[in-house]
């Protein structure tokens, strides 16, 4: 069985893609088989696919907590972070503290 936490240690988000796409595209081209009525990817691919999504989702939220910490490193006001983040300070704060508190239960 393929599960998120198996391919997080295989894949970086780089290679996580790529094989996420793929997948996607060959089920895209293919998505139905006109004789069979069935999909085109077998029943691991389309678990797989699923389980890389929510890697890519692990592994982007990882880079996007160390992008807020660096730019607090860096002297980014919670105002800029929350900009760029498309939300407001407040929301950019909490998510981070949020993250902060998930990394502490977890490896605490």
């Amino acid at each position: 069985m393929t599960i998120p936490e198996e391919l997080e240690r295989r894949h970086t988000l780089a290679t996580a893609t790529a094989r996420y796409n793929e997948l996607r595209m060959r089920d895209a081209v293919t998505n139905v088989s006109p004789d069979t009525g069935t999909p085109q990817l077998n029943l691991a691919e389309i678990l797989e696919m699923l389980a890389l999504g929510e890697v890519m989702i692990r592994k982007v939220g990882y880079g996007r907590q160390a992008m807020v910490r660096s730019a607090r490193l860096a002297g980014a006001s919670w105002t800029q972070i929350g900009a760029a983040l498309g939300s407001s300070k407040q929301a950019a704060w909490e998510a981070h503290q949020r993250w902060i508190d998930d990394q502490a239960r977890e490896n605490g």
